[in-house]
């Protein structure tokens, strides 16, 4: 706990405040932002991988065609995951933002029963039937699926799912995530800036640095976590975890005034209300499982 405890506040505080960074950069269109996080999310890790000597192995953890795949998708996802969350950050949708990250951990629960044909019980049931009331209000309110929330905590789940299935540690598989979309990024900076066409033409001394540490902002809060992950147990972490999304949701209404009007204190208090009864539910069965084996194991 003392070891893990300080990596897994580090990795949540720096994702609470992270779209103060990411707003910081709002002249900038966010495909571009995107195009430098991944470059130079690449040019640290290699850094990371050469200075712990660890090259040796990222090169050879692809092993065969299944593994690429499964990273090539990993890469999409996260992919597609910074890009919406920096263009709704930078365009007056934090509030969202936030929201997509309270879903996640019920949207990891429906992949469950999805992609692994788990079985609920019945806490996590009615959780996840007060998470979709939550997204029914905001939808019968405003005329529209929350996409933001839903395209976060999608992707951000299925990042997670198939991330998993590569068995890889977070660093290697991170670095060959950045690593199979990187040309893909360079190119498009490289097409922009040719083309005069590049949204960094009025972009200050502070501005340039900001993207040059895309990559520093981008891997330490992972590594942070993966050294939290190691000495701590799942279920402290997901209590952690809404640390981030509480930051966010607080910098979204209190510094960028955006909107939280009724409609959205009930979808959250909804949501909220889900996580509430998803952890009892969890430790409650998690308790009586272990006794269940205990009393099997005399």
């Amino acid at each position: 706990m003392n070891k893990g405890l300080p990596y897994a506040l580090l990795a949540y505080l720096a994702w609470g405040f992270l779209p103060l960074y990411w707003k910081a950069l709002d002249e900038v269109p966010a495909w571009e932002i995107l195009g430098h996080r991944v470059v130079w999310s690449t040019v640290f890790l290699m850094g990371m991988l050469a200075v712990t000597r660890q090259f040796g192995a990222w090169r050879t953890a692809i092993r065969d065609g299944k593994t690429f795949r499964l990273v090539l998708v990993s890469s999409l996802m996260i992919s597609v995951n910074w890009l919406v969350f920096i263009w709704a950050v930078n365009n007056g949708h934090m509030v969202e933002t936030s929201l997509g990250y309270y879903m996640n951990p019920l949207l990891n629960v429906l992949l469950g029963v999805v992609l692994l044909k788990e079985r609920l019980h019945a806490g996590q049931w009615a959780a996840i039937a007060l998470a979709l009331g939550g997204v029914a209000v905001v939808t019968v309110e405003y005329g529209r699926l929350p996409w933001i929330s839903l395209v976060l905590a999608g992707t951000f789940a299925l990042y997670g799912f198939f991330k998993k299935k590569t068995r890889m540690d977070s660093t290697t598989g991170l670095a060959w995530e950045t690593v199979l979309v990187t040309p893909i990024a360079a190119g498009y900076l490289l097409y922009v800036q040719a083309g005069g066409h590049a949204g960094t033409g009025e972009l200050g001394l502070l501005g340039w640095v900001l993207l040059l540490l895309a990559g520093v902002a981008t891997v330490l809060p992972l590594y942070w976590f993966a050294q939290a992950a190691r000495h701590l147990p799942l279920s402290t972490i997901g209590f952690i975890q809404y640390i981030g999304p509480t930051i966010t949701l607080g910098i979204g209404v209190w510094v960028y005034h955006e909107s939280f009007d009724t409609a959205r204190w009930i979808s959250f208090g909804l949501i909220w209300a889900a996580l509430v009864v998803y952890t009892i539910a969890s430790v409650r069965h998690s308790a009586r499982s272990q006794q269940k084996d205990a009393h099997q194991a005399a």
